[in-house]
């Protein structure tokens, strides 16, 4: 049974492969080949020969490294390497990059990736010579790294798995290799003591002394300088891991009947691994309660990582082998079939140790159990030798493990018990992590704009009692957003982030690529806090860089006169739910077809007038400029009524939790100043601000301090005056001020009313 299902799986990834060969010449990828051979292996491979003569290899990255991009789907390439591990030809086959689609030109992509034709990639996998860089293709940056990073991978794992390099003919041998599989016939009951002794269960044991060593190591020094307490010998934790779908380590670990109901859940080939912990450490956390998610304990073999869910967790109370100590946590994990996981090769599983250095911060290690099944479990069958293929993009990057999670210090993978096997630390490191290495000037300085603009808001009121510094605090950033943030660093959102997002969540969600675009990950955060407090308006008044372009052209054309439009509020309020319509038939399109919904989000000019800076085909930017005109007249006209990400960040910033914009009882009945002269019109003339449209300019709470504009405010002033007046010194002294009557006897005999010089207020 198991050997059918063995050769279903070769026939599978033949079959992926043979998908995409017939889009790409022999000699494109291989120079002199005119022929592929049959595939081999899995994953699949294919020979590129010149007749009878094998000159190579072809395979597809995807089928060897993660190609996920920013649209959530892998980014398929073929590439052709030597049969000594040189890299010979790139061909991007199938993408749905949105950048790519519609934006920058393909010949770019692969313009850069190219440059890694012609790299021995035997040395790379050898650690002779640094992984190999390309330039980055400006606002396809997450797409081009991660093209070039599967590449490196691919061709690196391809060359370690033995099937070619070095030798140049591991491929082509005439002895089949011996693949090892589960010997399903063993199954026995053994006790604890053998089964820990043989690495059939692997250990960690980490005592507080460890931790505490290992802190001081990682350089942090806040968190070195909060120790654990206790005896240093004291176990911090006691950790245990084996895969119970082998039948001799299930049936001794489960007992029959537990071990029977097992088989009768897992799907063929399925795994599944119990762990178990003692000590003062939980490696079961706590946010598989809140959040379904058992984020102490990540499951890494190669370049594939998995966290469980609560859906793959049952809980055992003991364990059936004799001997087994009492453990207070006991774990049984069931790996997710489409979590392609060999028993036959060495995993990790890794435990995160967080280690609290503030209010709000906490200090993360990384600490690896390595297991690996002893051969006694395993037979040898021989079987044919592989093979694989990839194709064009640029990277910068090589070898990273998926999934790894945010905010973790990096630390020995240290420390392991008896039976323990650990990945080498240099080639673990995640793309994303890389990645915010070489970005933290771009990373400090976006968190910088983020905290001055939280500031602004936080002390609206002082700023805004201020009207020239607010003017020009307002203009300075909105520049520095189009400048710095648009143009040089690329970071315009976008509804295709949200289709992204909603779709991966339909698809099988990772963190890892969205994580591989920092600064669009931060602004990303910044405005899902900003939706609890203000709404939309932060990003829309503030962080969009095209937005800001708007306003900045709109401010230069009221400085040179151009006339300013104000559409009737009927009409107005009418062409509100333009930009609904657009959201919810791009949301829609998604569901059925993610690519085309990415090619109609180009109603959006946010690429060709931000990302691209109008380099573009014509009609893009003939588009691009016919909006930015019409803001000249009309004030935001874009944002008012046709952009979908608007509308996407209007819906859930109905559920901000405080009201900042004050109004005064006179707002609306009658005066209708503010409401006038709002930038966008999303004051209604009842008085109350339509959150969904407002963007939060600050104008309107300009006005409001205002005591020279706003008519409450010019009430409360003249009030002020003449209490001021009738208690001046001349008044109450009787002197002769200019409102005295005096008689002929030098006594005052009356006042008439006072009359205030300042002129009335205005109408309203």
């Amino acid at each position: 049974m198991f050997g059918w299902i063995a050769i279903l799986g070769e026939a599978r990834a033949a079959g992926r492969l043979n998908d995409y060969l017939g889009k790409a010449e022999p000699a494109e990828l291989v120079a002199g080949a005119n022929r592929f051979g049959p595939p081999q292996g899995d994953p699949a491979i294919v020979g590129a020969y010149k007749d009878d003569q094998l000159l190579g290899f072809v395979y597809l990255n995807s089928d060897f490294a993660n190609a996920t991009g920013y649209s959530g789907r892998p980014i398929q390439i073929l590439v052709g390497i030597t049969p000594k591990g040189v890299l010979t030809g790139l061909k991007l086959v199938e993408h749905k990059e949105p950048i790519v689609l519609v934006g920058i030109p393909v010949a770019r992509i692969l313009e850069a990736v190219n440059k890694l034709i012609g790299t021995d990639m035997d040395s790379v996998a050898r650690g002779a010579v640094p992984a190999p860089q390309v330039d980055i293709v400006s606002g396809a940056t997450v797409t081009v790294l991660v093209m070039g990073d599967s590449i490196v991978r691919s061709a690196t794992k391809l060359i370690k798995s033995g099937r070619l390099g070095a030798g140049g003919n591991a491929v082509t041998a005439a002895a089949p290799a011996a693949a090892k599989t589960i010997d399903l016939e063993k199954s026995e009951s053994r006790d604890w003591q053998s089964l820990v002794g043989d690495g059939s269960v692997s250990r960690l044991n980490l005592s507080l002394a460890d931790v505490n060593k290992a802190f001081e190591k990682s350089g942090n020094a806040a968190a070195a300088a909060r120790p654990e307490e206790g005896d240093p010998d004291d176990t911090f934790i006691d950790l245990y891991v084996a895969d119970v779908a082998v039948p001799t380590i299930g049936r001794s670990l489960l007992g029959d009947d537990g071990f029977k109901r097992l088989s009768d859940r897992l799907k063929p080939g399925q795994q599944a691994l119990i762990v178990a912990g003692s000590g003062r450490y939980s490696f079961k956390g706590a946010a598989y309660v809140r959040g379904g998610i058992f984020d102490r304990i990540e499951l890494i073999q190669e370049t594939n990582s998995i966290r469980f869910r609560d859906r793959d967790h049952t809980r055992l109370g003991n364990l059936a082998a004799e001997g087994a100590p009492d453990f207070p946590e006991i774990a049984l994990f069931t790996v997710p079939p489409d979590f392609s996981f060999d028993p036959t090769e060495p995993s990790t599983l890794q435990l995160l140790v967080q280690r609290v250095v503030g209010t709000r911060e906490k200090a993360w290690l990384t600490f690896d159990l390595g297991y690996r099944l002893p051969d006694a479990y395993m037979k040898r069958a021989p079987v044919p030798d592989r093979a694989v293929v990839s194709s064009a993009a640029p990277a910068t990057i090589a070898n990273p493990i998926a999934n790894t999670p945010i905010a973790q210090t990096s630390a020995p993978s240290a420390l392991a018990g008896s039976g323990n096997w650990a990945w080498p630390a240099a080639e673990d490191e995640p793309l994303w992590m890389k990645i915010w290495r070489g970005n933290v000037v771009k990373i400090s300085t976006t968190i910088a704009a983020l905290g001055a603009l939280t500031l602004i808001f936080f002390f609206q009121n002082a700023l805004v009692r201020r009207p020239r510094v607010y003017t020009w605090v307002r203009r300075g950033y909105l520049l520095f957003i189009l400048v710095w943030l648009g143009w040089y660093a690329n970071a315009q959102l976008s509804v295709v982030n949200v289709l992204t997002f909603a779709n991966s969540l339909l698809t099988g969600f990772s963190w890892e690529y969205f994580l591989s675009a920092p600064l669009i990950f931060l602004l990303w955060a910044a405005i899902a806090a900003g939706l609890l407090f203000w709404g939309r308006g932060p990003f829309c008044g503030w962080l969009c860089p095209f937005g800001a372009l708007q306003e900045l052209l709109n401010n230069i054309a009221q400085a040179v006169k151009i006339p300013q439009y104000r559409l009737p509020w009927g009409l107005h309020e009418r062409l509100w739910p333009i930009k609904y319509i657009i959201f919810l038939g791009l949301f829609g399109m998604s569901l059925y077809s993610t690519a085309f919904a990415e090619q109609l989000a180009e109603v959006e000019p946010f690429k060709t007038a931000i990302v691209l800076k109008f380099a573009r085909e014509w009609p893009f930017v003939i588009y691009a400029l016919t909006t930015l005109s019409a803001g000249l007249f009309v004030e935001r006209f874009f944002c008012r009524y046709m952009c979908p990400l608007g509308a996407a960040l209007a819906i859930p910033g109905r559920i901000r939790m405080f009201e900042w914009l004050r109004r005064w009882p006179e707002c609306g009945t009658p005066c209708q100043r503010c409401a006038k002269e709002c930038p966008v019109q999303a004051i209604h003339p009842e008085g109350h601000i339509n959150v969904n449209e407002c963007i939060y300019c600050m104008h309107c709470q300009e006005l409001y301090f205002d005591d020279h504009r706003c008519p409450h405010m010019i009430q409360v002033r003249l009030k002020r005056e003449k209490r001021d007046a009738l208690s001046s010194p001349s008044m109450r002294s009787g002197g002769k001020g200019p409102n005295t009557i005096i008689t002929a006897g030098g006594k005052p005999v009356g006042l008439p009313p006072v009359v205030s010089a300042t002129p009335s207020p205005p109408a309203t």
